[in-house]
């Protein structure tokens, strides 16, 4: 395995945890919970991880609230769906009644946003057959739409099949 000039360098020292958390902040966005993570596994300990994170956030540099802004625009940019979009806010830590506050002040119509992703993933034209609308079915539930929004959709697109000359 190859090694990183100086990584065994006992003459130059340690960066802090501040300094590496900074250096993480300074590339993206992370959560408190990422942070710490990241820290974690960098060697970094207890109450000195806890102390740079922190004053990251006294110094407003780290905001969980400006993480999941960022998150939730990156991810509906992507088409994901309400649902996706809650597990990963939770897998970085939020509580639940922020996230609810978060998704609900985020004005997306997702019964568009998922006809948009079938529209990408599968052209224009809807589908009769049963297995094909199970398939389209699938692909929204795994992005993470919710099922009423999913049958709505998917029946919609069948409607406007049956328009067609």
């Amino acid at each position: 395995m190859k090694k990183r000039p100086g990584a065994d360098n006992p003459a130059k020292p340690k960066r802090s945890a501040y300094d590496k958390a900074l250096g993480l902040l300074a590339r993206r966005e992370h959560s408190r919970k990422e942070l710490k993570t990241k820290l974690r596994q960098g060697g970094y300990e207890g109450e000195e991880t806890t102390d740079a994170l922190d004053r990251l956030g006294e110094q407003h540099y780290q905001d969980d609230d400006r993480f999941a802004e960022v998150l939730l625009r990156s991810r509906i940019s992507q088409g994901y769906g309400p649902m996706r979009l809650r597990q990963e806010l939770k897998s970085h830590g939020l509580v639940d009644a922020r996230i609810r506050e978060l998704l609900d002040a985020v004005e997306v119509d997702w019964n568009a946003s998922a006809m948009a992703q079938l529209r990408r993933r599968y052209g224009g034209a809807g589908s009769k057959d049963p297995a094909e609308r199970a398939r389209r079915a699938q692909f929204l539930l795994r992005r993470g739409f919710a099922a009423a929004t999913v049958r709505r959709v998917t029946h919609a697109e069948v409607d406007d099949a049956d328009d067609l000359p």
